[in-house]
């Protein structure tokens, strides 16, 4: 085995409440049909990675649920597994204090696999990312450690933690959320490089540090005493990252016609989406028509979980007295049934939007039922919910607050079960 994966899943996502109330993190839904989770996982079987343990911790239920009946499509005969391992409190009787305590306490999993390199992902970002060309350069950099870092601009380098590097891109430094004196990308005086979470490590450099350092985060406290006696190195995840596919596009005479693209436009897409803002930004994302982060692609398709529901439908016509079924820019999953007007959301499985009602710059979770003469705007519905005739969210942001969440921008979080069945 050249590399096993190791999956954070754990995360709490105390800044995703009420949307992680009863969920972790990496279970959270998005663009109408997936989980979070879906994406790194869908990465690493795109890029050939086939040995994959996911760690959980808080409350997750929900997430094994997704796992066991959505990714369970690996071979063991041949060598191939997708593991979920809680945590067992082997080496003390804490549970897992950060991301280096974590792969600490899994140790034992490194020594019965005995894989050549360890990959660590985040379970819980929006990306695309071909692991197989991580790996690669790793090897060509003879590299110890190599980090995934995200070029961003020079003025958020004081909210993420940044690698300094050399013209070689070795790292020679490592800081969190640096205030001052921060050196840029080589050859990119406007930009920075920041941290993605994502590391490839050798796997005696791994153990190594572990045995030798007590602390629990990898960035920031293992890399950052890496750097002097290791090698290093940053890939710059937006000029590397170079993902070839092939996208179903119209020609001017109306065929479908499928055409492969050198490098997508979205091979440099990423989003941490750690907050309710950002969560709702990413799910926007996907709406329009040249969306910012593409579902469509042939050869990077994105798996999940696929539930047994109906196909769409799309009922009423009656210009006349304004009551349309349609969805405009829209992303709507099967089950869902619309009877009034849907512009720029995403509808998960089995929405229900009936007669008269108008949901916009919306992300609607599973089985909400959308009463008549409802207006809803810039808002997040979480499942379980059937909303009242002539409710309205999204339109008084002093009356949202009195009953639901309102984020800094001005989104509303209904949470799951607001409006319970009558």
């Amino acid at each position: 085995m050249d590399v096993l994966t190791f999956v954070m899943a754990g995360g709490k996502g105390e800044r995703l409440m009420p949307l992680t109330a009863d969920r972790a993190k990496p279970a959270v839904p998005f663009g109408g049909i997936y989980r979070l989770i879906d994406f790194p996982l869908s990465n690493c079987v795109n890029s050939g990675l086939y040995n994959i343990v996911v760690l959980p911790q808080y409350k997750s239920q929900s997430l094994n649920e997704h796992l066991e009946i959505g990714w369970n499509i690996f071979s063991r005969d041949i060598g191939h597994f997708l593991k979920t391992v809680p945590p067992q409190q082997r080496i003390s009787n804490e549970w897992y204090r950060g991301t280096a305590d974590c792969i600490r306490q899994n140790r034992f999993l490194i020594d019965r696999y005995g894989p050549q390199y360890v990959l660590i992902l985040s379970g819980d970002h929006v990306y695309k990312m071909d692991y197989a060309a991580f790996l690669r350069y790793h090897r060509d950099k003879e590299a110890h450690l190599t980090v995934s870092l995200l070029e961003v601009d020079r003025s958020l380098a004081s909210q993420v933690g940044v690698a300094e590097v050399d013209d070689d891109f070795r790292i020679r430094n490592f800081r969190e959320k640096p205030k001052h004196d921060v050196r840029t990308v080589p050859g990119d005086e406007t930009r920075v490089l920041g941290s993605m979470g994502i590391y490839l490590f050798d796997t005696e450099t791994l153990v190594e540090a572990l045995e030798s350092s007590p602390k629990d985060d990898f960035g920031g406290d293992i890399v950052p005493e890496m750097l002097g006696p290791k090698r290093v190195y940053a890939y710059p995840f937006r000029r590397m990252n170079a993902i070839e596919d092939e996208v179903w596009t119209t020609s001017e005479d109306g065929r479908r016609e499928r055409r492969t693209e050198a490098c997508v436009r979205d091979s440099a897409y990423w989003r941490d989406v750690g907050t309710l803002d950002a969560y709702w930004n990413a799910n926007m994302d996907l709406t329009g028509v040249d969306p910012g982060f593409n579902l469509y692609g042939v050869k990077w398709p994105i798996y999940t979980h696929q539930r047994n529901a109906p196909p769409a439908k799309f009922i009423f016509s009656q210009e006349e007295t304004a009551r349309v079924g349609k969805a405009q820019d829209s992303l709507v999953a099967p089950g869902c049934i619309v009877s009034g007007l849907v512009r720029d959301s995403v509808l998960s499985f089995n929405v229900t939007v009936r007669s008269w009602s108008r949901v916009e710059e919306s992300m609607i979770a599973d089985d909400v039922v959308v009463g008549r003469h409802c207006r809803i705007k810039k808002a997040i519905v979480d499942k379980d919910n059937v909303i009242p005739d002539r409710t309205e969210v999204g339109y008084d942001p002093r009356a949202d607050r009195e009953r639901f969440t309102v984020t800094p921008r001005g989104i509303t979080v209904v949470p799951r079960g607001t409006f319970p069945p009558a």
